[in-house]
């Protein structure tokens, strides 16, 4: 198993979302992110003095998925939040040792199903 951690643009939220599960991968978890990378944020004015915002607002999408659907994973996020841009964002994959359904005590795979 594989936990795939997607930081990008709000605006992707939805058709990344949908992509995701057109290819039966349903399950997955969305938090509101603040960060920084190459595209060093951007400047506001507020009332009449600028000030620069480091922190850009991006969404994390979180999942979890098999050995067998990674690549698809990785393969619909990027087709969906790619515009070529600095900004689109970046993903990352971890290992996962196991998973736990608390409702049966599934394990492994079963899981996160």
């Amino acid at each position: 198993m594989k936990k795939v951690e997607a930081i990008v643009k709000p605006s992707k939220l939805e058709a990344i979302q949908k992509g995701l599960t057109a290819a039966d991968i349903p399950c997955m978890t969305v938090m509101p992110v603040k960060g920084a990378g190459l595209q060093r944020g951007y400047s506001e004015i507020y009332r009449g003095l600028e000030k620069p915002m480091i922190l850009l607002p991006k969404v994390m999408i979180i999942c979890v998925v098999s050995d067998e659907n990674l690549e698809k994973c990785i393969d619909v996020i990027l087709e969906n939040a790619s515009e070529g841009n600095i900004g689109d964002g970046k993903i990352f994959v971890y290992d996962v040792y196991d998973a736990v359904r608390i409702r049966n005590h599934e394990r492994g795979g079963g899981a996160i199903k």
